[in-house]
Parts: structure tokens; sequence; C-alpha cells
């Protein structure tokens, strides 16, 4: 891979994770790693484009339908995909169509851009985790088989300890706080073939140990603000995504981009 490439145009494509949940900014709008990404390579490149296509909630089957032929037709340099992972946290997740249906959008938009990202994505350590680790492997063993197939890169975020770290996680313990997204950006930029800012694998010094009652009040509030109501969406058919558009639709000017309103 050539290092210091010169990068003009980044589209993102996905669910949650690239949409930038739970990076809050003060105007209640979401940044995210792909935002902090296209904001380093416009440094880069005079006139830097960028688009981001993700929505939070959205299945694989979604991503494809209504994401891949838009970030395709864009032409740009990187295309980021990340996308499956909540497929594999539903209880009837069938996962040779997800493996399927990765698989062709992997194939629409390899031809399409100059070089196409996927990811494996971080897990929270956690017992939660360990139910849904085998579906996890299994999607990321496709991941890696397509970009071999492809010619993709692969950035690891789940073979990195550091990330596992619930001190990186959000209080719904499905997304990253801004500095578990800051340290995402670094692992694409360097998996991009552009000079190391710092080593987003380092782990965080030891946590102090937390108090069982303090614990369990957390989990308390943890199943009252967000497992219960994910349960609810689960269950009614609904989705956190429902009716929402994409904060970055169009392929633009960072500059631009930045100094919109973004799809909240």
């Amino acid at each position: 891979m050539q290092m210091n490439a010169n990068y003009t145009s980044l589209v993102a494509v996905g669910d949650s994770f690239t949409e930038g949940m739970s990076d809050l900014l003060p105007d209640g709008s979401y940044r995210g790693w792909a935002d902090v990404l296209a904001g380093r390579l416009a440094t880069r490149s005079p006139g830097f484009r960028y688009a981001n296509l993700a929505v939070r909630g959205k299945l694989i089957g979604q991503i494809l339908d209504e994401q891949v032929d838009a970030a395709a037709a864009m032409g740009a340099d990187v295309v980021t995909l990340v996308g499956g992972l909540n497929d594999t946290l539903r209880p009837n997740c069938d996962m040779g169509r997800v493996r399927g249906l990765l698989t062709e959008a992997v194939e629409k938009l390899a031809p399409s851009c100059g070089r196409l990202v996927l990811m494996r994505s971080p897990g929270r350590n956690g017992p939660v985790m360990e139910r849904f680790r085998p579906r996890m492997e299994e999607l990321f063993a496709c991941v890696d088989e397509l970009a071999v197939r492809h010619g993709a890169l692969v950035v690891d975020l789940y073979g990195a300890p550091a990330l596992g770290d619930q001190r990186l996680w959000d209080t719904d313990r499905l997304h990253l706080t801004a500095e578990g997204h800051r340290r995402v950006a670094e692992a694409v930029w360097q998996t991009l073939g552009l000079p190391a800012e710092d080593d987003w694998r380092t782990e965080l010094p030891p946590a102090e140990p937390v108090r069982w009652l303090t614990q369990r009040a957390s989990d308390i509030r943890f199943a009252r603000q967000h497992l219960g109501p994910w349960i609810a969406r689960r269950v009614t058919g609904r989705s956190s995504g429902d009716g929402r558009s994409p904060k970055r639709p169009e392929l633009l000017p960072y500059e631009a981009q930045i100094l919109s309103p973004s799809g909240d």
C-alpha cells in the first residue's frame, strides 16, 4: 500500500457505529470516528469531500438497500463499510443471509472506489458479549474473506483489548465514547497508510475497584434507560433509525459539511 497517500474524498456507510453515537456534540448531534477521520484527511487535501450515509439501527439488508448504491455512485477515493453487527444481536439471526448480504454490498462497493475499508468491530468486555461472540466472529471471518477476495483493507478493532475496556463505552453499553471514536479514527488513519499520531491500541491505566452496590445501581439504570427500550423495539419491530435520514447524505467539501446542521 502507498504510504502517505493523498485521499481527496471519503464516504462512510453503516449503522450507529459509523453515524457516531455516542460521541455527542453540544448541539445534540453526533460526531464519531468518521467525522474525525474526514477532518484529518481534509487537512492534507484542499477541497476534500465527505459524505456519511450511516443511520443508527440499520441491519445489513437495509444498509445494502438504502446506502450502498448511493455510495457506489459517488466514486470516492475511500469508502468505509461497517455493518452486520446489529443483525448478530437479533434472536433469530440467519448468519447465512447476513454473509450473503454483506458479500453483495462489498461486490458493489469495491469496484466503485479507490480503496474499500472494512472492519472487525470492537466488542465491549462482559457476559452479554460472550453470548453473541460466536456470531460476531463468524461475521468477522466473512469480512476477512471478502477483503482478501476484493483487495479491501481491514481495520481489526476486535483484536485490540483496549477497545474492550468498559471505560471506552457509553452508559448504553452499545456505543463508544468520544475517546473510543477518536481511537477508531486513528486506527483507520493508520490502516490507510498515513503516519501515526499515537498508538490507538494503548490500554488504559488499571481501573479503580467498583463497589458492589455502585455496580448494581449502574446495572439498574442501564436496564431502565437502555435495555428496556431496546427490548421493546425488538418486540414491536421498531428501530432507533426509523424515519431518520443520513446526517451527511451528499459528497460535499468537508468545510460545507461541518458548517451545515447534521441529521438527528
